[in-house]
């Protein structure tokens, strides 16, 4: 058996207001675990993505998490859950006033690639981004594949 108190991960760049990994704490081999809080506006993932290999549950342990899928958005209320099946696009969001506290668990454990699209202003729309350190490692940067603008910094 593992135990690991929240607290104790260290938080993890991003565009959460926290994230912290508890799958290596508690050593888990199949499955991602990740702890988020999101300030208004802040979202859980990078961009609109999809993991082609990984299927992904949302628990929304406080406040409404508003979700952004091919269907539509979908509201995600404290005490519910959410499940996107390998391959199905997403990007999860705080669209409210009040802080959200979820659970996101993610399985299997290692999600190969990642697609992610991300509004470029450069190109005019959405395109395919990358994820890089920012030079001086205070922050993650996001950049367009096609041409190579910086489309978002998190720190």
């Amino acid at each position: 058996m593992e135990r690991v108190s929240i607290d104790g991960p260290d938080r993890r760049m991003g565009p959460a207001a926290d994230k912290r990994a508890l799958s290596g704490p508690l050593g888990t081999t199949e499955l991602a675990i990740n702890y988020y809080e999101l300030a208004p506006g802040d979202s859980f993932g990078f961009g609109y993505h999809r993991h082609p290999n990984q299927e992904e549950v949302f628990y929304v342990m406080e406040g409404t998490a508003t979700f952004e899928t091919e269907d539509g958005d979908v509201a995600v209320g404290a005490g519910e859950a959410v499940r996107f099946g390998p391959g199905e696009w997403q990007l999860g969001r705080n669209a409210g006033e009040e802080r959200v506290v979820a659970l996101a668990l993610g399985a299997p454990k290692d999600t190969g690639e990642t697609e992610m699209l991300r509004e470029c202003a450069d190109c005019g729309g959405r395109t395919e981004n990358t994820i890089e350190m920012a030079e001086d490692r205070e922050s993650l940067v996001t950049r367009c594949t096609d041409c190579g603008a910086e489309t978002g910094r998190f720190t």
